[in-house]
């Protein structure tokens, strides 16, 4: 019994090794989903929880017009949503597998139903859709398929960074900061100060997908590596996809279980900076007009004082009309004051 005679009879490691790749990433798929979804539940529970709270929405860090918080956090859900799609469709790439090319994609050595049979009997073995690849050379010399799935993990790794982001900013305080959100105590906060919190699943979120875009970047570097017949960087974009999915599994389903499974709102905080907010003359824009409207914004601001007090100082608008126009909640629908 010889090794390459008997054992690896007319097989090579370059179009094995891009096969085990495939399979490696497609392994962990439904895992992946799984907990995305998991995410995507939780967040959407909160969303509805907190639809009837109004708030300050933000654009440049500054005030803008109301939203509700359900439509804020009900958005987050949604960029996963539609970043997990698009790993489904990514994903469907690596199921193309190049078996049977053996050295340089002409399957040389190689039983004429080689390619087919071992497509066949990796499906049935893996319980994994495979399909047999329509030009062996091309499956030997592009990492395309791993590139375009890394690359669908690096775009959900830049959703979950901005909404770690953005939740740190909106739970900042708890008295000086924005404070609308109040994240769940998972640990002592600081070794100095007693009784301080830190968002620290969101910062561990940040750093895991930090990685995982970095490793995204090698893989792309390594995508353009390919020399003629053969892409020789490989097994450095093997280890990679490994990683970004331990990583993103882990700090996805740890961020979803321990801080947005617990996370809480302050609904008087959020209301509080709506009551403040100069940004409300917005709607009044088609009855007062764009002028008079920054005028009222820029007095309320300099003065301290509401919206609402403002417009009737200057008599522009009737208290009834103006109540009806500055209704909060109806702005987040979206519409013209009448």
């Amino acid at each position: 019994m010889h090794p390459n005679d008997h054992v690896n009879m007319a097989q090579s490691t370059n179009d094995t090794i891009p096969t085990a790749i495939r399979l490696g990433a497609l392994w962990r798929l439904d895992e992946l989903l799984e907990t995305l979804s998991r995410f995507v539940a939780v967040t959407r529970g909160k969303a509805a929880e907190w639809d009837d709270v109004v708030k300050t929405g933000r654009t440049h860090l500054q005030d803008a017009v109301p939203i509700r918080l359900g439509q804020e956090v009900g958005a987050w859900a949604t960029a996963i949503e539609r970043g997990s799609d698009k790993v489904v469709v990514a994903a469907e790439g690596l199921r193309r597998l190049g078996i049977g090319g053996t050295a340089a994609g002409t399957g040389l050595n190689a039983h004429p139903q080689y390619h087919a049979r071992m497509v066949a009997k990796l499906s049935a073995l893996s319980g994994i859709s495979l399909y047999e690849s329509d030009d062996l050379f091309e499956s030997m010399q592009s990492m395309q398929d791993a590139v375009f799935f890394s690359a669908a993990l690096r775009n959900l790794a830049m959703d979950f960074t901005r909404i770690a982001n953005d939740l740190r900013l909106l739970s900042a305080g708890p008295t000086t900061g924005i404070a609308e959100l109040t994240p769940p105590t998972v640990q002592p906060g600081s070794s100095i100060m007693p009784g301080k919190v830190n968002p620290v699943l969101a910062e561990m979120l940040n750093q895991a997908m930090y990685h995982v875009m970095g490793n995204d970047s090698t893989v792309n570097l390594c995508g353009a590596a390919g020399q003629f017949e053969l892409n020789v960087m490989m097994p450095v974009i093997a280890h990679n996809l490994n990683e970004m999915l331990q990583v993103m599994i882990g700090a996805v389903g740890a961020f979803t279980d321990k801080l947005m499974a617990g996370l809480a709102v302050n609904r008087e905080r959020a209301e509080s900076w709506l009551s403040r907010n100069p940004i409300l003359v917005t709607a009044l824009n088609p009855i007062i007009g764009y002028n008079n409207g920054a005028k009222v914004a820029k007095q309320a601001l300099a003065q301290g004082k509401s919206v609402r007090e403002v417009v009737l100082e200057l008599g522009l608008m009737e208290a009834a009309e103006l109540d009806a126009a500055l209704d909060a909640h109806a702005m987040t629908e979206g519409g013209i004051a009448e």
